[in-house]
């Protein structure tokens, strides 16, 4: 995702199957560790990941969006959105980006009729196929939930459009 000739070909093998309506950025770049010790180089590829990734897919989304009047761009975000932790500074850098594109884009594309949110997923989300643990049900954000509520965003009357939704588990163990 952080290569605007990749991702501008991934739109345009997409558009072969209609026109777009949605698009979902999920890709997220991350490296931990202490600031002093963090690989430069690994922090600069979180970055395009992360951040620069999200502007790629979100400026594809937008040329199609706009020409059709009409759709959502939602962004994946996390925790990390909203405050570093200690040793998080190579993770929340691009999640603290993809907000701020975020915020501007819905500034900028729902006035034209583009929704565009920012979701928080405040939590690990369970490993697709496998079961929650029987002793810790709902301990992790189920991927089904989730999706479910991108689509609810996705459908939202436009009087009344989230810009940024968190997801938690019911009970926090965190």
């Amino acid at each position: 995702v952080s290569d605007a000739a990749s991702v501008e070909r991934l739109f345009e093998t997409a558009d072969k199957a209609g026109p777009l309506e949605i698009a979902v950025f999920n890709a997220s770049g991350r490296t931990r560790g202490p600031i002093a010790d963090l690989d430069p180089e690994a922090v600069k590829q979180a970055l395009l990941v992360g951040a620069y990734g999200g502007f790629l897919v979100g400026q594809q989304a937008a040329h199609r969006l706009l020409a059709r009047g009409s759709g959502s761009i939602l962004f994946t975000g996390a925790t990390a959105s909203l405050k570093g932790f200690s040793g998080s500074a190579g993770f929340a850098m691009p999640k603290f980006g993809l907000r701020g594109l975020a915020q501007s884009m819905a500034r900028e594309l729902s006035p034209k009729n583009i929704h565009v949110a920012h979701f928080i997923i405040d939590g690990q989300i369970e490993p697709a196929g496998q079961a929650p643990e029987p002793d810790r049900p709902d301990r992790r954000l189920s991927p089904d939930a989730i999706a479910e509520t991108y689509l609810a965003i996705h459908r939202q009357h436009r009087s009344a459009w989230s810009f940024e939704v968190e997801l938690r588990p019911w009970v926090e163990t965190f």
